[in-house]
């Protein structure tokens, strides 16, 4: 007899083994208050209230009032589903508004809703490989795995590029046949190291050999820009790049992906994408929600502002306190662990002893040997939050002997 459970059993064991088994920590955020949550330990003890350093919320929006209440509004209206694939009959005027939305802040013709980014990514990638005769895709060695699993399924070939390499990506394209489709694949903020590529010199290289550019801006869109395009609209070549897939989950607040291009891509995928044409709609209270916060954030430069001033104090502040705080262009505050078992570790001690959040991130989100804490200040989180996540880094590196060469 197969015993199927000890395989599986067998399976997590050897995660443990590891040091990078997941735990995921019980957390009811609290409405009007982020960064603060109530965590919930289990065992029968009394919940408590904790400081959340992790969240792609970067900017707070899934609790800004003007999003809650069109959520609400929206329920109250419509109810809660969609009712169904869009195809069928999850098409409602609040996906219809928002897809316009998309569009006209990427200054497309079109854009499409998905359930997540990772969705849009693998079902818009594997289509285009589909639509594209012997397509070769050439992809950045650190894109998402959504990115990744997208190309695999499209089952094109395939070229990875070094990281933010344009001499090795230049080098790959030179070797193509010029009446070849070729779609460059990356993105422009890359999250765990926080570093950002160089689009216009990307784009440069793909109108120098006819090639296609797909950018993953999830961890832009809201953040950069003058009306929270990206670092496309930032570095002022939207018009260089043929799809833009972003997320509304991370600085929107809310939940879902899209992509937003040319009219006629657009149509292509909504056609072909099993991963668009098989889904359940989003709910129509979670594009309200969305709507609303896309509108705000074409306004809010206030936000945005704010966001980079935290951002760079919190690198300053732990520097100061000689934490090995890796080197970050972007939002995201990295330091380095380098290894899974102290990862884990250090992250037990800031919520036990000091009431802080933070997830580890071990393989295979890093590289072996590059585990590390990830932190993502808001323009919620004051001077005082900073003092206070400073100190208790500051003790758990003690206490814990850990290394503090980033």
């Amino acid at each position: 007899m197969i015993d199927y459970d000890k395989a599986f059993e067998t399976a997590v064991k050897a995660v443990q083994t590891e040091g990078r088994y997941r735990v995921f920590a019980d957390l009811e955020r609290i409405c009007g208050r982020f960064p603060k949550a109530k965590y919930h330990p289990g065992n029968d003890e009394a919940s408590r209230e904790i400081t959340v350093w992790c969240s792609n919320d970067y900017l707070g929006m899934g609790q800004h009032p003007a999003v809650v209440e069109a959520m609400q509004k929206a329920a109250g209206e419509v109810g809660a589903g969609a009712g169904g694939t869009r195809n069928i009959a999850g098409t409602t005027h609040y996906h219809v508004r928002l897809e316009r939305a998309l569009a006209d802040l990427h200054q497309k013709e079109a854009a499409l809703l998905f359930t997540s980014g990772y969705v849009a990514n693998e079902a818009t990638l594997a289509t285009i490989a589909r639509i594209l005769p012997d397509c070769i895709i050439l992809s950045d060695e650190l894109n998402h795995a959504s990115m990744i699993e997208g190309i695999r399924g499209g089952r094109s070939v395939k070229r990875i590029w070094r990281h933010n390499d344009l001499e090795h990506l230049e080098e790959l394209l030179i070797e193509l046949p010029t009446d070849r489709p070729k779609v460059i694949a990356f993105e422009s903020v890359y999250s765990m190291d926080g570093d950002i590529a160089p689009l216009s010199e990307i784009c440069a290289l793909a109108k120098k050999y006819n090639a296609f550019t797909y950018l993953d801006e999830v961890h832009a869109v809201g953040l950069y820009g003058a009306r929270g395009g990206g670092i496309a609209e930032r570095d002022d070549v939207l018009d260089q790049i043929d799809i833009i897939e972003g997320t509304l989950g991370k600085a929107f607040g809310v939940m879902g992906g899209y992509i937003a291009a040319s009219a006629a891509i657009v149509d292509a995928i909504r056609s072909y994408a099993s991963g668009f044409i098989f889904t359940t709609a989003l709910s129509p209270v979670l594009v309200a929600g969305a709507l609303a916060s896309v509108e705000v954030l074409k306004t809010s430069n206030d936000l945005r502002e704010k966001h980079q001033e935290r951002a760079e104090r919190l690198k300053t502040v732990l520097a100061e306190a000689d934490l090995p705080v890796m080197p970050s262009v972007s939002h995201i505050v990295p330091i380095k662990v380098g290894e899974p078992v102290l990862c884990k570790k250090v992250t037990d001690y800031l919520l036990q002893r000091h009431d802080i959040y933070v997830q580890p991130i071990n393989y295979p989100t890093v590289p072996k040997g590059t585990e590390r804490l990830r932190l993502t200040p808001t323009p919620l989180h004051d001077d005082g939050l900073m003092d206070t996540l400073r100190g208790a880094l500051d003790d758990a590196w003690t206490a814990l002997k850990l290394s503090r060469a980033a």
